[in-house]
C-alpha cells in the first residue's frame, strides 16, 4: 500500500462506518466514460459538499489492492450492469493537491509533486527502472507499456494549488503544463482509463478556451447529469429527519435552496450532517479565503455591484453571465466574475434556466451578512443591525417606532440605491426588515405604475407570529396604503396560509422626507 498509489478503501471505509447518503450512482456514470474520448472528468463544486468523500468513494471501487465489495452491495451501484466489469480492477493514483501546499509551500512545488509521486510510483513498479530525469508521465508511459495496465487517476481539490498560488504566474504555468503533459497529450489516452478531478473552481480558461479541453467539466453553473450527486435533495433529508427526530422544515429554511441544474432543491450536505449530529440547526459554514479574496473586489463596486448585493440580501434575484468568468480568482475583472465566483463557492445559487443568482437559504445568507459587516458599508450594517429591533416593534404595533426605523432605512440607503424605483423600495424595506427573514417567508408584489412596493412575510411552520404585509406609498395617507391592501388582498397570495396578519400602511412625504404608519390586525380564514 503506498502514499499516493493503491492507498486501498480505507477513506470511503470511514464514509460508511457514519451516517452515509448512497451517491454511488456517481461509479455509474464515471464507468460509462472509461476507455472513451470522455475518460477525463472534472467535477467542481463549492467547500463541504462532498467533493472528497465522493474521490474516496471512486478511489475505494476501482482500487484493485483491496477487496472493496462488502461496502457496495448494498448501495445502489450493485444493481449497474457496470459494477463487476471494474470492480477492484485497476492501480489509482489518488492525491490530494492541498496536502502538498501544506507541505511545500511555494517553493519549487511542482517539482515535488512529482518527486513524491515518482518515488510512490517506483516503489510499486520495481520491475520499471526509472530513468534520472524523466518526466512522470513518460515514466507511467513505459509502466503502461511493459505491464498492459491502465491507470485511474484522481486528484482531490485539484484548483489548490491555482487558489493559493493564483497571483505567481511561474507557478501557476508549471502546474499547468503539468497537467497539460499528464493528460492532454496523446500518451495520457494509453496511460490512463479514467481521470477523475475535483475542485472549488473550474478549469482555467485562456480566453474562451479551456487549458485542458479535453475534459468534460460540471460546475455549478453547469452540472450536466453529475447534478443528483451534488447535494442532499428534499427526499433525502427529510428521511434523516425522521430518523434522527429532526424538524424538517428547520432543516429546510438554514440548508436547502440550491437550483443545481436540472435539481430544483438541494442541500447542503455537510451542514445537515452537522446539524442531524449535533441536533441543532445553526450556521456551520465556515468562512473561506477564497471569499476573502474577493471581498475587495466587492466594495470596488463593479457595474453597481452593491446594489446587486444588497438586492440579493432582500431576497432578490440578480441577472448574471457566468462565461466571462476566466475561472482564475486573481483575474476578476467585472460584476459578472464577482458573482460567478461566489456561486462557485457556495455563496449564491445559479438558475441556469433564467440565468439568474440568489442567496439559496438562512444560513448562506447570515454569512454574507457577516461578510457585508467586514466591509466599509457602514449604513448597510447598521440598518442590518437595527432589524431585529424594526419586527419587535411591527408585532408590538408601535406605529411610531416602525416609522423611524423604515425612514432610517430609507435614509442610509439612499446613497446607493434610488427610492423612488420599485426594486429598491423593495429592497430598502427588505433589509429593514432583514432578521424576519428567520421566522417568515419574504413574497414582493408590485403594482404597474402606482409608484408603491409592498411586502408580505408569511411565517414559516411552527412560528407562532402573525402574518405581515407591508405597503409604501408616497405623497398619500397611511390609511390609504391600509386600504389599499385590503381591496388588493394581498395576503391572499399564498393560499396555504390562514390566521392572523398585520397590515401596515406606511406613507412617505417627499417634501417632508418623513414616514407616517398605521398597523392594524386582521385574521384570515380559508
Amino acid at each position: 500500500m503506498g502514499i499516493y498509489i493503491n492507498k486501498g478503501n480505507s477513506g470511503f471505509q470511514s464514509s460508511r462506518k457514519t451516517e452515509y447518503i448512497d451517491k454511488s450512482g456517481l461509479i455509474g456514470v464515471v464507468n460509462q466514460t472509461l476507455f472513451t474520448d470522455q475518460r477525463f472528468t472534472c467535477v467542481t463544486r463549492c467547500r463541504r459538499f462532498g467533493k472528497s468523500m465522493a474521490a474516496k468513494m471512486l478511489a475505494a471501487y476501482y482500487d484493485r489492492s483491496c477487496e472493496s465489495r462488502s461496502l457496495f452491495t448494498d448501495l445502489q451501484i450493485a444493481s449497474n450492469p457496470t459494477f463487476e466489469e471494474h470492480l477492484n480492477k485497476y492501480p489509482v493514483i489518488y492525491i490530494d493537491m492541498t496536502t502538498f501546499i501544506t507541505s511545500f509551500g511555494e517553493e519549487q512545488i511542482v517539482a515535488h509533486i512529482q518527486e513524491e509521486l515518482i518515488a510512490d510510483i517506483q516503489n510499486a513498479y520495481p520491475q520499471v527502472v526509472y530513468e534520472n530525469g524523466e518526466h512522470m508521465m513518460k515514466y507511467l508511459q513505459r509502466i503502461s507499456i511493459k505491464t498492459g495496465e491502465h491507470f485511474i487517476f484522481i486528484i482531490d481539490e485539484w484548483d489548490a494549488i491555482c487558489r493559493e498560488f493564483g497571483s505567481k504566474p511561474q507557478i501557476m504555468d508549471e502546474y499547468l503544463n503539468l497537467l497539460r503533459r499528464m493528460f492532454k497529450d496523446v500518451s495520457g489516452m494509453e496511460v490512463f482509463a479514467g481521470v477523475y478531478m475535483t475542485g472549488i473552481l473550474p478549469i482555467k480558461k485562456f480566453k474562451t478556451q479551456s487549458a485542458l479541453n479535453n475534459f468534460i467539466e460540471y460546475s455549478m453553473v453547469s452540472p450536466g447529469n453529475m447534478a443528483p450527486f451534488f447535494g442532499f435533495t428534499k427526499d433525502e433529508v427529510r428521511q434523516l429527519a425522521d430518523k434522527h427526530g429532526m424538524d424538517f422544515d428547520e432543516l429546510e429554511k438554514w440548508y436547502d435552496g440550491y437550483q443545481i441544474g436540472p435539481q430544483p432543491s438541494m442541500f447542503n450536505p455537510n451542514s445537515v450532517m452537522q446539524a442531524i449530529q449535533k441536533q441543532w440547526c445553526e450556521s456551520y459554514w465556515a468562512s473561506t479565503g477564497a471569499f476573502d479574496a474577493i471581498k475587495d473586489y466587492i466594495q470596488l463596486n463593479f457595474e453597481g455591484l452593491k446594489d446587486n448585493i444588497l438586492y440579493l440580501l432582500s431576497g432578490g434575484r440578480v441577472k448574471v453571465n457566468t462565461t466571462k468568468f476566466q475561472n482564475d480568482m486573481s483575474d476578476i475583472r467585472g460584476r459578472d466574475d464577482v458573482l460567478t465566483v461566489l456561486i462557485h463557492l457556495g455563496y449564491l445559487s445559479y438558475d441556469r434556466y433564467k440565468k439568474e443568482c440568489y442567496v439559496p437559504n438562512y444560513e448562506v445568507s447570515g454569512e454574507l451578512v457577516n461578510a457585508v459587516e467586514e466591509t466599509n458599508w457602514s449604513y448597510v450594517v447598521k440598518a442590518l443591525q437595527q432589524s431585529e429591533q424594526l419586527l419587535e416593534n411591527t408585532l408590538a404595533g408601535n406605529t411610531e417606532a416602525v416609522a423611524r426605523g423604515v425612514e432610517v432605512a430609507h435614509t442610509e440607503n439612499t446613497s446607493i440605491l434610488s427610492y423612488n424605483d420599485e426594486n429598491s423600495m423593495a429592497c430598502v424595506l427588505s433589509i429593514a426588515y432583514y432578521f424576519a427573514h428567520g421566522d417568515y417567508l419574504f413574497h414582493r408584489e408590485y403594482a404597474s405604475g402606482k409608484g408603491y412596493a409592498d411586502l408580505v412575510l408569511i411565517p414559516r411552520k411552527n412560528v407562532d407570529s402573525p402574518a405581515i404585509v407591508i405597503e409604501l406609498k408616497y405623497g398619500h395617507s397611511a390609511e390609504e396604503a391600509i386600504a389599499q391592501i385590503k381591496e388588493r388582498r394581498y395576503w391572499e397570495k399564498v393560499a396555504d396560509y390562514s390566521g392572523d396578519v398585520l397590515l401596515v400602511g406606511i406613507c412617505y412625504d417627499k417634501e417632508a422626507k418623513t414616514h407616517d404608519c398605521i398597523i392594524e390586525p386582521l385574521t384570515v380564514e380559508h
